[in-house]
């Protein structure tokens, strides 16, 4: 009994170090979470100063986790609209509510969380603007009857472009960092704002409360928020434990993933892409935009289940 148990404590023993070693960070991640802390308290000025705040506008995406949420219950989507105060309005018909009630709040929560994994590397972070680009793609689609929402959709393109090109994608990456703290942090806010500090008629958690009973909206909203906190911790640890390379390591990966043109024909390349870039979005615009000149009836709800 003694070895086995000699082996056991051996075993327990190896098990906590590597976990230990793997949720420390290194000099890199110390750097990212450092980062990571200035967003937050950045964001939380502007959020809670009039006219500040107006320059989060372009990061409050709710309404694409109720639309996406919907396309994954079968539901169909008439329309996405960004609203700069209430983050947006999606009206779909058919879908599962207790599903895409919540989406709003939770996918977006979940979506920051993933977008903070990967804001700790760079190569990482090239592969979330990919599927960023993908999401924004579906949302000028739905959104084709909003002028704010192209505005919005395509001035973050931009700066994902641009960004991809500066001290090798290194901007990039804090750049998805950023947006990862944001859409977290909105979604605990919003939370507070809307359902615990203040009761909104309209919100996801009132809706909620009215159609499925069992809890008031402030206590719906109350486990929408622990659950937020929790994605966010678990973007930070999943960070910690799956990237440990340090910032020499990501240059090379970066050079041999996705490349940047070298420093001498980079000026050249930045203006081809945007150049090209440009003129994809001209032609996108104009055939989503055929169906605004057909027909501007529409009717808009707050997350409507026609």
């Amino acid at each position: 009994m003694a070895p086995s148990n000699t082996f056991a404590e051996a075993g327990t023993y190896l098990f906590a170090r590597d976990v230990q070693e793997r949720l420390t960070p290194n000099e890199t991640q110390r750097n990212t979470l450092i980062v990571a802390g200035v967003y937050v308290v950045v964001i939380g000025i502007l959020w809670h100063v009039p006219y500040l705040n107006k320059l989060l506008y372009p990061f409050k995406y709710v309404a694409m986790s109720h639309a996406f949420a919907g396309l994954l219950t079968c539901a169909k989507i008439h329309s996405i609209e960004l609203d700069p105060d209430e983050g947006g309005v999606t009206t779909m018909k058919g879908g599962v509510a207790c599903i895409t009630l919540p989406a709003g709040y939770l996918g977006s929560s979940f979506i920051g969380a993933c977008l903070i994994a990967c804001g700790f590397n760079t190569n990482a972070s090239k592969v979330a603007s990919i599927i960023m680009a993908i999401f924004f793609l579906f949302t000028l689609w739905w959104a084709r009857r909003n002028w704010l929402t192209w505005v919005l959709i395509l001035g973050m393109s931009g700066l994902i472009v641009v960004f991809w090109f500066v001290a090798g994608s290194i901007a990039l990456r804090f750049f998805v960092l950023f947006i990862g703290v944001m859409s977290c942090l909105y979604c605990l806010w919003d939370i507070i704002d809307d359902t615990l500090a203040r009761k909104v008629n309209t919100s996801d958690a009132s809706v909620f409360a009215e159609r499925f009973g069992c809890c008031p909206s402030k206590v719906w909203g109350f486990i929408w928020l622990v659950q937020a906190f929790i994605f966010f911790g678990v973007g930070v640890l999943v960070g910690l434990v799956a990237f440990k390379q340090d910032v020499d390591q990501q240059k090379v990966d970066s050079s041999n993933f996705l490349a940047v043109p070298s420093a001498k024909s980079s000026g050249v390349a930045l203006w081809t892409h945007t150049s090209n870039l440009f003129v994809w979005c001209t032609l996108i615009c104009a055939s989503l935009s055929t169906p605004i000149w057909i027909s501007h009836d529409y009717r808009r709800t707050c997350d409507a289940m026609l």
